[in-house]
This record gives structure tokens, sequence and C-alpha cells, in this order.
């Protein structure tokens, strides 16, 4: 006869054993590595240099308009034209209002950014929505985003150092992979 305790251990070990079998299919997928998502970023200061570019009039046209539509909600504010003009050159420092009526001093938009991600299926490189930003031009001839807080001035600022009129294609991995390519920064 056997021992009642090494026929409960072998169910078990048996039980464990379908259970680890029915769920490797699962693990294994969850490990694969996706198919690289390709970003093309870049920096227009122009919807004909940004599609010349791309080579889609229609989405630099779309980023465009989103960018402008950011424009007063994210521009650095200023007080008083002097402020604004000690950062920003003096033709572009102007009045403006925020989407809430709120009125500053800032600069106005110098160019976009345009961000597309693109991916890999069966009719080859399809684009996603482009994701846009504003982008402003100081003093010192270096570009600025907005980095996602408002603030006055600066603050609210991001320094990039993209090459204007030129996209920039970065590949970004997909499960366990982290980011390589080229960046344009910020």
């Amino acid at each position: 006869m056997t021992d009642p305790r090494k026929a409960r251990g072998l169910k078990r070990s048996r039980t464990t054993a379908l259970l680890l079998m029915g769920t490797a299919p699962l693990l294994f997928t969850a490990c694969q590595r996706d198919a690289p998502v390709q970003v093309q970023e870049g920096l227009y200061t122009s919807v004909e240099s940004c599609a010349q570019a791309v080579g889609d009039t229609a989405t630099c046209r779309i980023a465009f308009e989103q960018a402008k539509l950011q424009a007063a909600d994210t521009a650095p504010q200023y007080s008083s034209r002097a402020a604004c003009e000690a950062e920003f050159p003096a033709e572009q420092c102007v009045e403006q209002k925020t989407s809430t009526g709120h009125s500053f001093i800032g600069p106005l938009m110098a160019g976009f950014f345009l961000s597309q991600m693109m991916s890999g299926n069966r009719a080859g490189l399809a684009q996603q929505s482009p994701q846009a930003a504003p982008a402003f031009r100081d003093n010192r001839q270096g570009w600025l985003r907005p980095n996602g807080a408002p603030g006055a001035g600066r603050a609210g600022m991001a320094p990039v150092s993209a090459t204007p009129d030129r996209a920039v294609t970065t590949n970004r991995g997909g499960f366990g992979r982290s980011a390589s390519g080229r960046s344009t920064g910020g």
C-alpha cells in the first residue's frame, strides 16, 4: 500500500506542473518584444518647410493649427513688454489673451514641433495622429517649448537643441526595451 502523504504530494506536483504548463504561453507572450515604434519628430518654422521634410502637407497643417491653438495658453507670460524683451526679440513681444481671457505680454509662436508615431503593419508605416506644440525663439537664438508646467517667464519652458525644418526619426523599442536613436532634445 502507498503512503497517503506521498500520494497527496504527487497530486500537488502534478497539479502544479499542469498549472505552470497552462500559464507558460502567457508568460512567453508577455516577454516577447513588440516591434519597435518609430517616432518622427521635428521643429518647423512653417507649414511649407514641414511638408517638404515630412512629405505630408495635411499633417503639417493640422499640427500647425494645434500648436497655434496652444500658443497663448503655453507662452511665457510677462507683466510688461520690457520684461518680455529682456528674453525674446522685441518684435515678438505682444499683448495676448489665453483661452480663459487672461491678458499678458508674451512672445509670438515662431514655429511648431511635430511628433508622429509610426508603427509597422501590412501596409507599411502607418501614421497615427500627430502631436504638436508651439515653439518660441529667444534672444540667444535658441528654441524653447512648453514643458507642461505653465509659469511666468521662462520657468514654463524647456530649451531644445533641435535643428529647425528637419525631421528626425527615432526608434523606440517595444516591451522591455529602452529607447534608442537620435533625439531632438526637449
